[in-house]
């Protein structure tokens, strides 16, 4: 979740959250050091995740993960789950979900020996996504695609709602071409008398050779990095139509075929409002705007010095997730494509001969060997077509790798 770090740009002032039910109250404060924590368990099985790291202020490039802590969740029932460090997360060693009914407690103890506490969280209403759609609309006077998240609560229980997407689509190099060219160095060969070989002067050959793997299609993957919150309280029912995702016809991610997958967690009262202030901070701007955000608690103490700044929510949440998929030619059928990812797909015509114009194989080979340029053509002799690499390349900025759920 990228939006737990964008706050720690902003820690200026101090704002305190003393309960979800009392106003905030702003302090000053110079920057300070403080540690993360993201965390988040499900009621799905799997090895569940935490986040610890500590902030980072404008100069550095970005968060330090916290290493070497002992991080571990305890039950109402004496069970004890038990984390250990996996790359930037520590990971449960064990899978396991949050029950209905039990109160979870997060504990972390740092390598310096501090010592930090959740307070106890228990699983929220399940409540499963009945739809994701994809239609064509227009928001603030652009035509595009909104897609929709769908769910109901009969018992008018969940209330709050907060959701993280990854987005999947197809990418295809509209100027793709089944020959790639390199520059190949032949060294120097010494004369030879004796046989009467005058020698070779070193020199550099174009070889064009067939492409080596996929290079044509891709696929990109990028997750949300926003905070995206709901609630229905102003609603006579707990029925959630919520647009979570709106995609300019113009956006070349939609091209071909576009899938997202949708997470929906039911959050509690003290879970939304801490997630919704972390919003309303980030959304505010520069830090030298006069309202500047500042420090705010979560639900995360130190137990040494309760007083000390910790930021960070660690809530117990029922999820629920789907995945769609859509073509372009289904949702804007007959209609041309939009625009590619590189707008200047020209190409460029080289003639491979030295001396004066149309001369042009000093800077042929100059953009073959910088891979600055990719073949589209070549007749057989001396005549190249080149193209910028992501348009003869999709590689060049996205992955041959076919996800493993994809469906076409």
């Amino acid at each position: 979740m990228k939006y737990f770090h964008k706050i720690s740009l902003f820690l200026v002032l101090a704002l305190a959250l003393t309960s979800c039910t009392e106003q905030y109250v702003f302090q000053n404060t110079d920057f300070e050091s403080a540690l993360v924590v993201e965390g988040t368990i499900t009621n799905e099985l799997k090895n569940q995740t935490i986040r610890v790291s500590q902030v980072y202020q404008l100069e550095e490039t970005g968060p330090r993960f916290e290493k070497g802590a002992n991080v571990f969740i305890t039950d109402d029932q004496g069970n004890e789950y038990q984390f250990e460090e996996k790359d930037t997360v520590y990971a449960s060693i064990t899978a396991f979900r949050a029950e209905p009914g039990r109160k979870y407690q997060l504990k972390i103890k740092t390598r310096e020996g501090k010592n930090y506490t959740s307070d106890e969280q228990v699983l929220t209403t399940e409540t499963k996504i009945d739809n994701v759609t994809a239609t064509v609309e227009s928001v603030n006077g652009q035509r595009g695609v909104q897609i929709n998240i769908n769910s109901f609560d009969p018992a008018n229980t969940s209330k709050y709602y907060r959701y993280e997407y990854t987005e999947t689509y197809k990418i295809i190099a509209p100027l793709w071409y089944s020959q790639d060219a390199f520059v190949v160095f032949s060294p120097a060969v010494p004369a030879d008398p004796d046989n009467d070989f005058p020698g070779l002067p070193a020199k550099e050959s174009i070889v064009i050779k067939p492409r080596i793997g996929e290079t044509k299609t891709c696929f990109s993957t990028k997750k949300s990095d926003d905070i995206l919150l709901n609630n229905t309280n102003s609603l006579s029912e707990d029925r959630v139509h919520f647009p979570i995702r709106f995609i300019s016809d113009q956006n070349y991610i939609i091209s071909h075929r576009y899938s997202i997958f949708v997470k929906q967690y039911v959050q509690n009262l003290a879970a939304y409002t801490f997630y919704k202030t972390m919003k309303d901070l980030s959304s505010q701007g520069s830090v030298l705007s006069p309202k500047q955000p500042g420090f705010f608690y979560g639900n995360i103490k130190s137990v040494e010095n309760p007083t000390e700044k910790v930021i960070g929510f660690f809530e117990v949440s029922a999820v629920s997730s789907e995945r769609i998929f859509f073509n372009y030619a289904d949702l804007f059928p007959n209609e041309p494509l939009p625009p590619y990812y590189e707008k200047n797909c020209n190409i460029k015509d080289f003639i491979d001969c030295q001396g004066l114009p149309p001369c042009s194989g000093i800077q042929l080979r100059s953009a073959i060997k910088s891979r600055e340029l990719v073949l589209l053509s070549f007749d057989g002799i001396d005549s190249y077509g080149m193209v910028k690499p992501p348009c003869g390349d999709c590689t060049s900025f996205s992955s041959n790798i076919v996800p493993p759920f994809w469906v076409d």
